[in-house]
């Protein structure tokens, strides 16, 4: 089969109507068949022994997307849970390796789904991070803040996007307002970031809720749009994404040597760029959640979150 060229990111008011496809997420390049598209980017279930044999005496740093990696995608974003299955599989993994969850959500939200302690959290792709110890690499000091979490521990807060926050709070009421007429459209306050949710809108509405998506921005030439999964994101116009996030973590975790493995899963568009660090990074395994072909930068790939929690328990079992 051809490849079907879909839109991959959209800057400022030049977006596309949104595309409507075969496959079920219309928004990524959809090419080959899925048997040879496999054979680019093999099953890491099934090439794991490899993997694993590649990274002896390396260090695993573990990274994850949260929707569609370590949840499905629902209609209803907030009731988005991760299963007690899934949840067991990233603590065993956490015990081993040092583990961050990536995610577009609001990075509260993300907390409150996974539920779990001893692991990092980044939320707003990446800008809205919670680390150990601040970093002189990356961002102004200016946009680390010291807090003490609920039990009492000292963390960093980096928010490299906090200067655009009272213009995301602007969009996101404007948004609210612009789309309550729009049967099954919501809008999702992701803190540095804005989701406008098109899965449960008719297709003869998305025109009208791009329209107004376009409108809005029309006076925040600052701000872009990207697509994910049946949604448009809204996001501050900086340089910052998930791959910087990951490199940021990896500095402030102490694990930017040439002896550390990044293992990234992650199923959307946004993830892509970290999948694009690690393969510039030349060391590490990007991994995408899809059981459709796409076009990615992954090296392996995982068919869903089932895969996912079978990956994950092999690899906190490993020996």
């Amino acid at each position: 089969m051809g490849c079907v060229h879909l839109p991959s990111q959209t800057l400022g008011m030049d977006i596309e109507p949104i595309p409507k496809t075969s496959f079920d997420e219309g928004d990524d390049m959809v090419c080959d068949s899925y048997s040879s598209w496999i054979m680019k980017h093999p099953s890491a279930l099934y090439e794991f022994e490899k993997i694993m044999k590649a990274t002896q005496n390396k260090r695993i740093v573990v990274f994850l997307d949260y929707d569609g990696t370590l949840s499905d995608i629902v209609d209803n974003p907030d009731k988005a849970f991760m299963t007690e299955s899934m949840r067991s599989a990233v603590r065993e993994v956490a015990e081993r390796f040092p583990t961050a969850i990536v995610s577009g959500r609001r990075r509260e939200k993300v907390q409150d789904f996974v539920k779990l302690e001893g692991i990092c959290y980044a939320g707003s792709h990446g800008m809205d991070i919670i680390s150990p110890v601040s970093s002189k690499r990356f961002g102004s000091q200016g946009h680390h803040r010291r807090v003490v979490d609920e039990k009492g521990n000292e963390i960093v807060l980096f928010q490299p996007a906090a200067d655009f926050l009272p213009k995301v709070e602007e969009i996101f009421k404007l948004l609210t307002l612009g789309t309550k007429n729009i049967k099954g459209s919501r809008v999702e306050d992701n803190k540095f970031c804005v989701s406008v949710h098109f899965r449960c809108v008719h297709e003869k509405d998305t025109n009208t809720l791009e329209a107004v998506v376009r409108s809005v921005l029309e006076g925040y030439p600052d701000f872009r749009i990207t697509r994910g999964k049946k949604v448009l994101e809204v996001r501050p116009l900086m340089d910052w994404d998930k791959g910087h996030a990951l490199e940021y973590l990896l500095d402030t975790l102490g694990f930017d040597g040439s002896d550390v493995v990044p293992i990234y899963l992650g199923d959307d568009r946004t993830d892509e760029d970290a999948f694009k660090m690690i393969t510039t990074r030349g060391e590490g395994y990007p991994i995408i959640v899809s059981s459709v072909p796409k076009e990615t930068m992954a090296s392996y790939s995982l068919r869903d979150t089932k895969e996912v929690m079978q990956f994950l328990q092999n690899l906190a079992r490993w020996r």
